[in-house]
């Protein structure tokens, strides 16, 4: 009677699959200055008031900005123009706070396609925009050009000073339709083209 038994063959995990394309989410921004900014306001603030309120438990009397803060807010009606600008500045700095810890930031890198699940990949929007504009100066009859690139659509306006503009706007189109495509951004923007002749000088 044989005793080899069969090898066992096991197979390595299947990768994560990565996003579909258009859907990689923006980078986040870590916010340094805003976070230190409230860390730093947030610890002064609690620490003047809580060295009060303890000088006033040792049985030492409160503090000349504390007693006049709490007299005036005793005494001052809520329609008062200084209790108006005030609750306006703090309402101004907590929206700001609020669109900043929901929003993500860093507008001018721009997430590239993950072709693996662990590694993400930006391009810089100015990056971005000087390779749509030296492939634009590369078609024939294009004398300037200039690109502004956002997330979803790229405005491309080209001078052209010899060549009919049909023919410079279909090899303009052409060209920048594959640089694009050949940037890899995980959502693709779309192309806005328009070409015009140069304007008459005096």
């Amino acid at each position: 009677m044989s005793t080899e038994q069969t090898p066992v063959i096991e197979k390595p995990p299947a990768p994560a699959a990565a996003p579909p394309a258009g859907r990689e989410p923006r980078f986040w921004s870590p916010r340094r200055a805003p976070a230190t900014l409230v860390a730093v306001v947030a610890l002064v603030t609690a620490g003047a008031f809580l060295y009060d309120v303890g000088a006033v438990r040792a049985r030492h009397p409160a503090m000349q900005w504390r007693r006049e803060l709490a007299r005036q807010l005793a005494t001052q009606p809520l329609d008062a123009t200084w209790v108006l600008v005030g609750a306006g500045v703090a309402a101004a700095l907590g929206l700001w706070l609020l669109a900043l810890a929901v929003t993500p930031g860093l507008r001018d890198l721009l997430p590239m396609r993950r072709t693996h699940p662990d590694v993400r990949a930006g391009l810089r929007r100015d990056a971005a925009e000087l390779l749509l504009r030296d492939r634009a100066m590369e078609i024939s009859g294009v004398r300037r050009v200039r690109v502004r690139l956002h997330r979803s659509r790229a405005h491309v306006l080209a001078v052209s000073h010899f060549r009919e503009l049909d023919e410079v706007r279909d090899d303009l189109d052409t060209a920048l339709t594959d640089a694009i495509h050949a940037m890899g951004l995980a959502r693709v923007p779309a192309l806005t083209l328009q070409v015009i002749r140069p304007g008459r000088k005096g």
